[in-house]
């Protein structure tokens, strides 16, 4: 292998492990440094490849919109919880972001509604992070969980098993008070 594509591919893996986040193929030619989508998504894999038979509790997945992530392997997600300093989203946001999983497609009003004025907040971030959509409806926003959601979170895009798989886990769990209304309204 040339010192080009060496240096590509660790730049590829510098970009995964600093961003937190998945990159699109089009931030891997960035910060590969080409011009080629065929030598970035090319080397994106070989770092994918090289990653995943080396490490064993991290993983660098592609996912189906061809985006890349380094991320933690399933199976570890327990383990390490109580070592995570920052989490990604604040416990607020994902409680929203669960009620709107659940209620989906769902109105900015529901949601304040349900959540309380600080849902905008929680709305704006999801959004710019790439978890949800929405459509306006005159002034009306109505919100629905993303392709993003479903790969960062590993929840297939079925709507409805998502809704009964998020009832089956609160029956396992003690209902938290901010889900009862939603639960007893499905």
């Amino acid at each position: 292998m040339q010192e080009r594509d060496l240096e590509m591919l660790a730049r590829i893996e510098a970009a995964l492990y600093a961003s937190g986040r998945p990159l699109s193929i089009d931030e891997l030619q960035r910060a590969a440094g080409t011009d080629s989508t065929n030598k970035a998504v090319k080397m994106a894999r070989e770092v994918a490849q090289k990653f995943n038979s080396t490490m064993h509790a991290l993983e660098v997945a592609e996912l189906q919109d061809g985006a890349f992530v380094l991320q933690l392997k399933l199976h570890y997600n327990n383990v390490v919880k109580r070592f995570a300093t920052r989490p990604f989203l604040s416990h607020a946001t994902l409680k929203t972001l669960s009620c709107i999983a659940y209620m989906q497609p769902v109105t900015s009003k529901q949601l304040v509604e349900v959540r309380g004025s600080q849902v905008y907040a929680h709305l704006k971030s999801l959004h710019q992070s790439g978890f949800l959509t929405y459509q306006k409806l005159g002034r009306l926003k109505i919100y629905n969980t993303t392709k993003k959601f479903h790969d960062y979170f590993g929840v297939d895009g079925d709507i409805e098993k998502l809704k009964k798989q998020l009832v089956k886990t609160e029956k396992a769990a003690p209902i938290p008070q901010i889900v009862q209304p939603i639960l007893e309204k499905a």
